[in-house]
């Protein structure tokens, strides 16, 4: 397995660093999985603020992975699917889908309040994810972990944003 470079932002209008249990999770599993913690960073639920940062980190070409937490659902600010959305040059619809069906599981129609998506901006991947630490943790155990994965088979993002295999495709 080839270790990414992955950045990692709670959105939240509540939290700060020592209550952000799902942005500590989230650096904590890629981590333990071999990748490397490129930038940790928390902003409220503004979408001026979270496009400012995203789009810092789209540009950087030391940044391989974004991983956002916080700020899909319905309630309030949340605002991340409208800010991030218009960054993306290519969405991966699958990854919403494939989440809420696991997340089906484990709690039932609640999971339809999620906005999770995902997409490919300058060969850079971003996944959104819901604030909550179980959610965090079904997205990274359910598909994440795998899908960043190198070595995964058939087919991963994770050779989509390595340098030496981004010519390649499945």
């Amino acid at each position: 397995m080839i270790g990414l470079n992955i950045a990692v932002l709670t959105l939240s209008d509540t939290r700060d660093e020592s209550s952000d249990k799902s942005g500590a999770f989230l650096a904590d599993a890629l981590t333990q999985a071999g990748h490397h913690l490129a930038e940790k960073s928390l902003v409220p639920d503004d979408i001026y603020q979270i496009r400012a940062l995203v789009s810092r980190w789209i540009a950087d070409p030391a940044i391989d992975v974004i991983l956002t937490t916080g700020g899909t659902g319905f309630t309030g600010r949340d605002s991340t699917p409208e800010a991030i959305s218009v960054l993306l040059d290519q969405p991966i619809t699958g990854f919403g889908e494939l989440f809420r069906q696991i997340s089906y599981q484990e709690i039932g129609s609640s999971t339809v309040q999620s906005r999770s998506l995902a997409g490919l901006a300058n060969q850079t991947l971003i996944f959104c994810l819901p604030g909550s630490t179980g959610a965090c943790r079904t997205a990274w155990q359910g598909i994440l972990a795998e899908q960043l994965d190198s070595d995964h088979r058939p087919c991963n993002f994770a050779n989509l944003v390595i340098p030496e295999k981004r010519q390649h495709t499945y």
